[in-house]
């Protein structure tokens, strides 16, 4: 499982932090975000604990510290929010906002990575989230066998 992130995952968080802060915008952070809320959302819903957990750790979050943490706060609110209304409905409008990350392959491989730390952060990368995280790779046209999935 991750290869890349096991075998130094303090090696990798810190090269993932310095990735992340060069795409230091608006779009990243939201198609960021929107990843962390679908890993949240993989069994189909999220739970009022889950949604707490998830917003504390991307308030904690070392790779995500470059963002203003209210901003970042209030887009997985908003994301979260259009899953409370329908699933489907959330998970089309959180994949817009990772699609605009499409032909822009690093930022799209920096996203896909701190989705990966996200899913594996608990000690266990389920099925599910890594179904979702391949979903995402689909979309952004990247090759899910890229990060192990």
């Amino acid at each position: 499982m991750l290869n890349w992130l096991k075998t130094n995952a303090t090696a990798a968080r810190d090269k993932m932090k310095t990735e992340v802060a060069k795409y230091k915008n608006n779009d990243f952070m939201e198609a960021v975000v929107a990843g962390c809320a679908l890993v949240a959302a993989a069994d189909g819903n999220i739970s009022s604990e889950e949604k707490q957990k998830m917003a504390a750790f991307i308030g904690r979050s070392e790779e995500l510290s470059v963002f203003d943490m209210t901003k970042v706060i209030e887009s997985f609110n908003k994301i979260v929010e259009g899953f409370e209304f329908d699933a489907a409905i959330g998970k089309i409008e959180a994949m817009k906002k990772i699609t605009r990350l499409r032909g822009k392959d690093e930022a799209a491989r920096t996203m896909v990575r701190v989705c990966c730390v996200i899913g594996a952060a608990d000690g266990d990368f389920d099925a599910d989230e890594r179904k979702v995280v391949s979903e995402i790779c689909t979309e952004l046209g990247l090759a899910p066998s890229e990060f192990d999935l």
